[in-house]
């Protein structure tokens, strides 16, 4: 039980600085391009490539705590997650 919550944190982990290193690598062709046009088509990548970092990372940390939440508040959690989508549309 605790080796599948170490795997399921280094996974999380993982996808955060995977996401990290998206963001840094478009700010810097955003600095190399100079160009407001190429920066917005950037910008709109990664307003895809976020919110599938957020619900992925969500979803294993949900996995990782399944025998510990109650069927109540996990479906507080995807709810609440489901309102960010929603708000940020």
């Amino acid at each position: 039980m605790y080796l599948e919550k170490e795997k399921i944190l280094l996974a999380m982990i993982l996808m955060r600085v995977l996401s990290s290193g998206v963001e840094l690598i478009s700010a810097v062709l955003m600095y190399y391009f100079q160009r407001v046009d190429i920066a917005l088509r950037i910008n709109a990548i990664l307003g895809l490539f976020g919110p599938i970092i957020l619900l992925t990372v969500t979803l294993l940390g949900i996995s990782g705590l399944k025998n510990e939440l109650n069927p109540l508040k996990i479906s507080l959690i995807l709810g609440g997650v489901f309102l960010i989508f929603l708000g940020s549309r």
